[in-house]
């Protein structure tokens, strides 16, 4: 029989699990464009099905090759990457474009709002030609790559823990989150009222020049107002501090008031800043008083530290898998079965109220 999609074509089967990431480059510069490619090429769970130097190549490409991910350059001549990235998942909503992003305000805004148009992820390209072949940024793009274009397949049962003892009442909401975060923070954001009674802490793996940004984009959404942590910073209720690039955020009890604190100790998890990190100061900041959110991301960070704070008497909600652009930390924590949640992103802050609020008690 033949599958039917729902504007009634003919469907492509689904690939094979371990058939190779079909991967597209839309880059206008032929030096950028050509070390793309280099690094795609040398990788063996990757297939480089085309280039393209500007939006109307990626659409004309697009629909003859059916990539599963799509790396496109945001400042480009003829249709520059914004432009053309609405129209590239309205010809195909299951591609999972990976914004490349100058490291600058101007690119960190731009990916940002790219984020917002439903990109998957972005990655922070160097300007010179020495530094986008270096080793450290070769690693990071071929892994968003492959996490992106990745097959899900059948994971471990979650193992959902037993509801916390009743009278629950945290003190701190922590979120910590990594690929696709960005757009998840949006949602949940969007979501949670400006009278939310708890303070936020949040820690998104990103770079120094994006952080302040990310904050700014998610206190324009008009609910809770975001910044980035500043040491010795008040934790508020209704406001939340975001990890500053290359630092780890810590939560610290001075009296009876929270503190954040900046550190720079080494990174954990290859990131800097990192989840464990600050869900282990606040087991030990809250006694245990702490609810956690690890929402979509590469990798297994935030896992350490929601044993630490569910060992300590505090609550961890995961998102589902479904509405993940990366199944790793979230799943990471369904699977070893300390999440008293895996939710939907849509579910989340009605859950998150609920607690807050005392309603489940």
């Amino acid at each position: 029989m033949i599958a039917i999609d729902t504007l009634g074509r003919a469907a492509s089967p689904p690939p094979a699990a371990d058939a190779p990431i079909r991967v597209l480059v839309c880059d206008d510069s032929l030096t950028a464009r050509g070390a793309l490619c280099r690094m795609l090429e040398s990788d063996p769970a990757v297939q480089l099905v085309g280039r393209a130097g500007n939006g109307v190549e990626a659409l004309r490409q697009v629909a003859a090759l059916k990539p599963d991910v799509l790396v496109l350059d945001i400042e480009m001549p003829v249709h520059d990457g914004l432009s053309a990235l609405p129209e590239l998942l309205r010809l195909d909503p299951r591609l999972k474009v990976l914004m490349a992003s100058a490291l600058t305000t101007r690119g960190a805004d731009v990916a940002l709002r790219a984020l917002r148009l439903g990109a998957a992820d972005y990655v922070a390209k160097p300007s010179g030609a020495s530094e986008i072949c270096a080793d450290g940024f070769r690693v990071e793009f071929l892994a968003k790559v492959k996490a992106l274009g990745g097959r899900r397949r059948h994971m471990a049962p979650t193992r959902v823990a037993a509801p916390p003892r009743p009278g629950f009442a945290p003190l701190v909401l922590a979120i910590g989150s990594s690929t696709g975060g960005p757009q998840a923070l949006f949602a949940l954001f969007n979501a949670l009222p400006k009278t939310f009674p708890l303070p936020l802490v949040l820690t998104q793996h990103m770079p120094k020049t994006f952080t302040a940004l990310l904050a700014e984009h998610l206190s324009k959404l008009g609910g809770i107002p975001c910044a980035e942590a500043t040491d010795g910073a008040s934790l508020r209720p209704g406001r939340a501090l975001l990890a500053p690039g290359d630092r780890h955020l810590l939560v610290e009890a001075k009296g009876e008031t929270l503190v954040a604190r900046l550190s720079d100790a080494p990174p954990e998890n290859y990131c800097r800043p990192a989840v464990d990190p600050m869900l282990r100061s606040l087991a030990s900041a809250t006694g245990g008083r702490a609810l956690a959110v690890i929402l979509t991301g590469m990798g297994h960070d935030g896992l350490a530290g929601c044993r630490a704070l569910v060992d300590a008497g505090g609550q961890v909600l995961a998102q589902d898998e479904a509405t993940s652009v990366v199944w790793g930390m979230p799943g990471a924590v369904a699977q070893a079965g300390i999440a008293h949640g895996v939710l939907p992103i849509a579910a989340i802050a009605p859950r998150l109220i609920d607690i807050a609020t005392g309603a489940t008690a």
